[in-house]
């Protein structure tokens, strides 16, 4: 819930970039867009030794005998015998492509919010999606706009409007991971000014880990804005979502489809609308002497609103007045929990200290132990069964939520744990992997 209402925050505040990848074209299409290598295949039917290279690149049985960007450069070469371009035969089998199927959830956010996106796919999906007037799109090589729009979309690899500028073969990429141009200055600023959310690749691709990763971690050693989503039709294991929380800042909502993700954002954005007014009050509580009061303390929602505000004014989680806010917050939260018929707080602490797990290093935060303070009593009062007196909703956050701690922090809370907390439940959540 938290991860959506961040999203749905971002696009409220025109602060959302979309980074999509083949996926995401098949997801609009109903599957009828080619990925790179039906492309680079389509590509090898236009030859007349079209069956023997393809057999020789793209084998039925075993693994591909080269990376997809190195089979494209010999495809390239054995086109330019016959006076072929690969990027034209790309091109021919891209512009026939149009949106299918229902895509009204996707349309909705992205009509009713301004919002960035960064592709590395040649066809024109994205804009079809906001409508051609109400867009920009950018391809290298060609001028860029001045004036603004509802959107932009970024073409990291180029677009069938320029085929000359589309990066397909080896000798493309070496030259895109090896350049510095305004292009790549302008993509850098966009990655790093918003919140991302990837949707259409998976974990292993290796065009989105040379894009982002100049990215790692920055979401926990700078702005919490700086968040990165990827978004995964399948399930992912834990210890693959360790590694990307490690290496990228990275948190992954997994076993969503991509129309489905869309419909999650639009569910919240109703919510962070409303909440749009929380960077003012922060300002105002950072710089002018104000408080929260004990009323918005104690709506669920508070803490996100705060987390996000925190992004959007471009504040660090390790700033001294931010880090000083949480502390407070933290701290009014667990007293609210002593009070007669408190149990929707003890609830809320539970979500708002799995959520500051798994989007910054309690390690780095000055309030670590207050922190472990707080979580000591969330477990302390929770159980697994209808005990009296206990919250067992408190401990179902923790149950579905520990899998979404980053690994260091998982190991932080649970020392502390085994070493003072005697509650079963608890131990029983905490010694999980």
């Amino acid at each position: 819930m938290s991860a959506y209402f961040e999203i749905a925050y971002a696009a409220a505040s025109g602060r959302l970039c979309l980074f999509t990848g083949t996926g995401f074209s098949k997801a609009v299409t109903q599957g009828a867009a080619p990925n790179w290598q039906e492309l680079l295949e389509r590509c090898c039917d236009t030859l007349a030794n079209g069956a023997d290279l393809k057999a020789a690149l793209f084998p039925v049985k075993g693994n591909n005998p080269l990376a997809l960007e190195e089979a494209a450069q010999v495809i390239s070469i054995e086109l330019s015998k016959c006076g072929k371009s690969i990027y034209e035969e790309i091109c021919s089998h891209i512009n026939g492509i149009s949106l299918s199927g229902d895509n009204s959830a996707i349309q909705d956010v992205l009509h009713k919010h301004s919002v960035s996106i960064i592709t590395t796919n040649y066809d024109k999906l994205a804009e079809a999606l906001i409508g051609d007037d109400r867009c920009h799109s950018l391809t290298p090589g060609l001028p860029i706009p001045r004036s603004r729009n509802h959107a932009e979309v970024y073409h990291v690899h180029g677009s069938i409007d320029s085929p000359d500028n589309m990066v397909v073969t080896s000798d493309d990429y070496f030259r895109f991971i090896n350049s510095e141009s305004y292009f790549s200055r302008k993509l850098s600023t966009v990655l790093h000014e918003n919140t991302v959310v990837i949707l259409g690749y998976s974990l292993s691709d290796t065009n989105l880990k040379a894009i982002i990763s100049d990215y790692k971690g920055l979401s926990f050693k700078q702005i919490v804005s700086g968040n990165i989503f990827l978004v995964s039709r399948n399930a992912v294991s834990q210890y693959v979502k360790d590694y990307y929380s490690h290496c990228y800042g990275m948190r992954v909502i997994d076993g969503t489809e991509i129309a489905d993700f869309f419909k999650g954002v639009s569910a919240s954005v109703v919510d962070a609308e409303k909440c749009k007014d929380a960077t003012v009050n922060l300002r105002n509580v950072l710089n002018n002497g104000y408080h929260y009061t004990d009323d918005y303390i104690k709506i669920s929602s508070s803490l996100y609103e705060i987390i996000a505000a925190v992004g959007a004014i471009g504040k660090s989680v390790n700033d001294q007045k931010v880090v000083s806010v949480l502390a407070d917050i933290i701290e009014k939260k667990r007293a609210f929990t002593q009070g007669i018929g408190a149990w929707d707080q003890y609830v809320h602490l539970a979500r708002w200290l799995v959520y500051i797990a798994g989007i910054v290093d309690i390690a780095s935060l000055t309030i670590k132990d207050k922190y472990l303070a707080s979580a000591l009593h969330s477990m302390n009062t929770m159980s697994k069964s209808l005990t009296k007196g206990y919250s067992w909703h408190a401990y179902d956050v923790w149950d579905a939520g520990w899998s979404n701690i980053s690994s260091a922090n998982r190991a932080i809370i649970a020392t502390h744990i085994r070493a003072t907390c005697m509650n079963a439940d608890a131990l029983g959540v905490v010694n999980r992997p």
